[in-house]
């Protein structure tokens, strides 16, 4: 039975790492450049957030982590996107991936996860052709593509889903009929990695690169349960999952999915970049007059009440997730899971997030005119880091359909609920 006491997270704590983040924020942006131009975090900024220990909140403190609470992980995360937001968008992706840790043998957990600069990563399964393991002595043998590994060229591990097959090649079922799966672990200098295909507009500097492997032998204990999730999370509401037997980890965060840490930190980077956004555009807003204007863009009172509108926008839906964030945080600790409900609304809230940072963006480039579309100005690359986070499937309107059938009495889609 969980404990009663109160499990919030020291304010101590909270302010800790909400003030490394900030002493982060003057050395990502100054790096932000090079950050795009070489699509990976170059070697003296990747050692300050070794040296802040960003890769290791959603770590087990077996191995080192800080096993933050969500809340707190998210406001770091949103901070860590005001300097650059491919960088955070790489710390938020390689957490939820580490809190696979939680289901490891301690030895392999402490030889994946024991150095500093250890990050882990993944992406999704490609499935043409279906990415398999079969068993094999001592372990699984491997195939399988993947893409969208955000921070592999930061990693020394990544992970692939892979459907569980017989000695045959045939998959194993499930009694509902739906395939078993296990996540892979792996070194990365085992993948093949293709790092000329990722071309895109925006989040450059994640290098989310496509990765394959062939007749890969990877261990039986180097193996987690399908994306390291709490197995009710994609159980319909009021359907109670048996006990979990591979999560070692007994923490509060143990009881929560390694999904709500990758809805709370992946959508969060957008909050950063509007922020970001709208402290850029006040500073400029004080000191640009427009060539065709009698008066300064301080002294126009549209930009002013363009500028609450946008502060408005960001400060509520950042404020309504932390604020269930931490509800979920109270509930795992007490009640040992997140409630159905507050999952539903968090995936709303989360998604929330993302639509309203857009809007505050758009807003804001617009009112910046001709200066926000200079390179060497504060605008554009976050725009396009923007509207790339927007066309994640995190901000998708299918989140927003699935929580309005719940609320209207239909069973929503489980898919994506943290």
């Amino acid at each position: 039975m969980p404990s009663q006491k109160n499990h919030s997270t020291p304010p101590e704590v909270q302010r800790d790492w909400i003030s490394r983040a900030r002493a982060l924020k003057p050395i990502l942006e100054a790096a932000a450049p090079r950050i795009e131009q070489g699509q990976a975090v170059p070697p003296d900024a990747l050692e300050a957030l070794h040296n802040a220990g960003m890769f290791r909140m959603m770590l087990p403190k077996s191995v080192g982590g800080a096993e933050l609470d969500l809340a707190t992980f998210a406001q770091v995360v949103a901070i860590i996107a005001e300097g650059d937001a491919s960088v955070a968008w790489c710390i938020a992706q390689s957490a939820g991936c580490s809190m696979s840790a939680a289901y490891l043998d301690p030895e392999v957990a402490k030889e994946m996860f024991g150095p500093r600069d250890a990050v882990l990563t993944w992406g999704f399964a490609s499935n043409q052709p279906p990415c398999r393991a079969v068993p094999v002595k001592g372990g699984w043998m491997v195939n399988g593509a993947w893409t969208f590994a955000s921070g592999n060229r930061l990693s020394r591990w990544l992970g692939g889903h892979a459907q569980l097959c017989d000695e045959k090649g045939a998959p194993r079922l499930r009694p509902d009929g739906s395939v078993m799966e296990r996540t892979m672990l792996f070194p990365r200098s085992s993948a093949r990695v293709r790092d000329d295909l990722w071309d895109v507009v925006g989040l450059v500097g994640t290098g989310s690169d496509s990765y394959a492997v062939t007749d890969l032998f990877v261990p039986t204990n180097y193996s987690v349960v399908a994306r390291c999730i709490p197995s009710d999370q994609q159980l319909p509401e009021g359907v109670k999952a048996p006990p979990d037997p591979e999560r070692r980890g007994q923490g509060i965060l143990d009881r929560c999915s390694s999904q709500a840490a990758h809805q709370a930190g992946l959508t969060s980077v957008a909050i950063g970049i509007a922020r970001a956004m709208l402290d850029s555009f006040i500073a400029l807003a004080r000191k640009k007059s427009p060539s065709s204007a009698t008066h300064s863009l301080r002294d126009d009172t549209w930009i002013q009440a363009r500028i609450a509108h946008a502060d408005a926008k960001i400060s509520a839906a950042s404020a309504w997730t932390v604020k269930l964030l931490e509800e979920a945080w109270h509930e795992a600790a007490t009640q040992g899971e997140i409630s159905f409900p507050l999952r539903v609304r968090i995936r709303l809230a989360c998604t929330h997030q993302i639509n309203e940072a857009t809007e505050a963006v758009d807003m804001i480039f617009r009112e910046a005119g001709a200066t926000g579309i200079f390179k060497n100005q504060p605008f554009e690359r976050r725009f396009r880091d923007m509207h790339t986070v927007a066309q994640q499937v995190q901000g998708s309107v299918a989140r927003m359909q699935s929580v309005g059938r719940y609320y209207l009495g239909m069973p929503p889609q489980l898919f994506l609920l943290p």
